[in-house]
């Protein structure tokens, strides 16, 4: 299918499907999302490098316990929930492109400084500042694109640069599978110092974006000049009361809506740590059954994120497809649980089922988290609505680990019950603001 709306396009009607490359080579034809997915493809491999050798890094080469090394990834997590705010902060303020730029080559050189860490301490300071620069790069990319597309391309552009991330992710864990087979401090070494200039790299295509993804100077927002060319200082001075009243830490709609996809974003925390300690320790399917299940989960979100994201810059489309990822969430949890005490090759079936069910409910509830975040803020002050969306997603990283082995890992059948609920209750609260919104004007 094409990217576009088939109605406007008479000759769409008779124009075969395309596959999934050409629907994205189509997409690239945008100067801003070429140079987004540009860069994303290049950094994500490094990132994908980090992910496959980071743990097992800190644990076999450096000799950090389990416990330090769970230390140092939470303080990171925690490091980013800040730079989640302050880098949509500071993308209101100057140059988001300039901004995303610096950040992103400054969080490459902190990853590929890794293979110098040697002990907790440099290994904990360089996780921090490296989550720190990624959340805030992430928060300033986010205000580029709430402010480099139409409304109804913002989703269909974060859709596409999260199928070129999940791929690029994959070829990195292939490379950082290198250093997993040699088992060397060296080779370990090597590649998380290639993984990190990678990630450096894929800052450089950021600088052909143009001024335009900026946000409109302060300056000229509140400088209100009378037909004599002085400054009006009550007009300007009502600017800048109106610049603070447009903060997102006034719009208690914008922060509920944050909240809860921070709850439902948990969703992560089930696959990446939930899933893994469920199978090993309640289930009689072998270990590979993990990778298995990832290698289905990047597949299917490959294949559908661009595609169930169509539509959903429409707050009501993406409440609907919020509402029906919390009931796939719910299904996907009861069928996890019931994967325990079955035989390995029914084990097998059953988890891949909920892993499916699982995929589609991140693929829809990703489409609609994004609609609602760009519709929902003020334009004016994207960067600061963004940053504080994406500090919601960090605090639910952060506290996903703690939520799943209080309920799952801890009671069961029931705690995945728990947890079914948990998600079945966000989704119905950003289905109701979704709903609501759409019934009402526009509040700026």
């Amino acid at each position: 299918m094409t990217s576009h709306d088939p109605g406007s396009d008479p000759a769409s009607r008779t124009t075969p499907p395309r596959s999934l490359v050409a629907r994205l080579a189509s997409s690239l034809a945008d100067p801003v999302l070429r140079a987004l997915v540009a860069a994303t493809a290049v950094s994500r491999v490094g990132r994908g490098v980090f992910f496959a050798v980071t743990v097992l890094f800190f644990t076999q080469i450096i000799g950090l316990s389990a416990a330090q090394a769970a230390v140092v990834l939470a303080v990171s997590s925690g490091c980013g929930v800040l730079g989640s705010l302050l880098g949509g902060w500071l993308a209101d303020r100057w140059s988001a492109r300039r901004l995303s730029f610096a950040f992103e080559a400054l969080g490459g050189v902190m990853l590929a400084a890794y293979a110098f860490a040697g002990d907790f301490v440099s290994a904990l300071v360089l996780a921090s500042l490296s989550g720190f620069l990624d959340s805030m790069g992430h928060s300033s990319r986010s205000a580029i694109i709430a402010r480099g597309f139409a409304p109804e391309r913002r989703v269909h552009a974060r859709a596409v640069l999260r199928t070129v991330t999940n791929v690029s992710i994959a070829v990195g864990s292939g490379f950082g599978a290198i250093a997993l087979a040699l088992g060397t401090p060296e080779a370990y070494r090597i590649v998380i110092a290639s993984g990190g200039l990678l990630c450096a790299l894929g800052s450089l295509p950021l600088l052909r974006l143009t001024s335009a993804v900026d946000a409109p100077s302060r300056t000229a927002l509140h400088d209100v000049r009378t037909e004599t060319g002085s400054i009006d200082t009550d007009a300007a001075s009502a600017s800048r009361r109106d610049w603070n009243r447009r903060s997102p830490w006034r719009d208690p709609r914008y922060l509920l809506l944050s909240a809860l996809s921070a709850v439902f974003g948990m969703q992560f925390g089930v696959a990446e740590f939930g899933v893994p300690l469920w199978i090993t320790e309640y289930t009689e399917a072998p270990e590979v059954v993990v990778s298995v299940l990832l290698i289905v989960n990047t597949t299917l979100v490959v294949l559908f994120q661009v595609r169930a994201s169509r539509g959903t810059h429409d707050v009501r489309v993406a409440g609907r497809v919020t509402m029906i990822a919390g009931w796939l969430m719910v299904g996907a949890c009861l069928v996890y649980a019931l994967a325990a005490g079955l035989p390995a090759w029914v084990a097998i079936v059953v988890l891949v089922c909920a892993m499916v069910a699982h995929t589609f409910a991140e693929i829809l509830s990703q489409a609609g988290a994004w609609g609602l975040s760009f519709e929902l803020a003020d334009p004016v002050r994207a960067g600061a609505y963004q940053g504080v969306f994406g500090m919601g997603f960090s605090l639910g990283a952060l506290a996903s680990p703690i939520v799943v082995n209080a309920t799952a890992i801890t009671y069961g059948l029931a705690g995945w019950g728990m947890l079914a609920a948990i998600f079945l209750a966000a989704a119905i609260g950003i289905w109701m603001i979704a709903r609501r919104a759409a019934a009402s004007v526009p509040s700026f």
